[in-house]
């Protein structure tokens, strides 16, 4: 999951200085979303939560 956010912010990096609003903006917000949702599942893990066996 972190390979795709960091593919996500480099794609939102290169469309924004190429002048791309839009995909620059949704590859931004897809990143926002995978980050929110990993740092949700890493908190659960870190509670207990959810066990890795």
């Amino acid at each position: 999951m972190l390979e795709l956010i960091l593919i996500l912010l480099a794609v939102a990096a290169i469309a924004s200085l190429l002048g791309f609003g839009r995909v620059s903006g949704v590859a931004l917000t897809g990143a926002k979303v995978l980050i929110f949702v990993a740092l949700i599942a890493f908190l659960l893990i870190l509670l207990g939560i959810i066990a890795i066996a």
